[in-house]
């Protein structure tokens, strides 16, 4: 007898504003082929490919819907309640990540597992942040690695 596995979601926070298209979705596109097929990666960068010709993503954009202040709020808040878990990439942030700061209280608040991937020494290094967090590792890999294996239903 076969037995289904349960599909489960992850949210993938870090930093945006300072950053490119690019270099939000890189490692976000990375993470989600490292995840086994029950596990699905949520972006908060999905749907907004029109930032790419945008350089670096400055803040909201209230012509875009999407991409104001509302809407991204909405959006990331909806993620981070119907997820799993939320994986946070918070490697070399050059600058403290208020939004990613908001989703991890989010996550805690609604007892989301919290893996956060963050070198040390880094400007997100607080002990709220460490408090909340389940696990802290220093690298995406490990991260993506630990979420796993939370998630799997096997020891396998």
């Amino acid at each position: 007898m076969e037995v289904s596995v349960r599909e489960f979601l992850i949210y993938l926070a870090g930093p945006i504003v300072g950053s490119t298209y690019e270099e939000c979705t890189r490692w976000r596109t990375h993470v989600a082929e490292l995840l086994p097929p029950h596990i699905v990666a949520a972006s908060p960068m999905r749907g907004k490919q029109y930032l790419r010709p945008a350089g670096v993503i400055t803040g909201p954009h209230e012509e875009l819907p999407l991409s104001s202040q509302k809407g991204i709020t909405c959006r990331d808040r909806m993620d981070v309640m119907r997820c799993d878990l939320i994986l946070v990439n918070l490697v070399g942030a050059r600058t403290v990540s208020i939004g990613t700061v908001m989703e991890i209280a989010w996550a805690d608040a609604f007892r989301k597992p919290i893996v956060i991937a963050m070198d040390d020494p880094n400007v997100h290094w607080h002990s709220m942040i460490r408090e909340v967090a389940g696990f802290i590792v220093p690298t995406l890999d490990e991260a993506v690695s630990v979420a796993v294996a939370v998630l799997s239903p096997t020891g396998e």
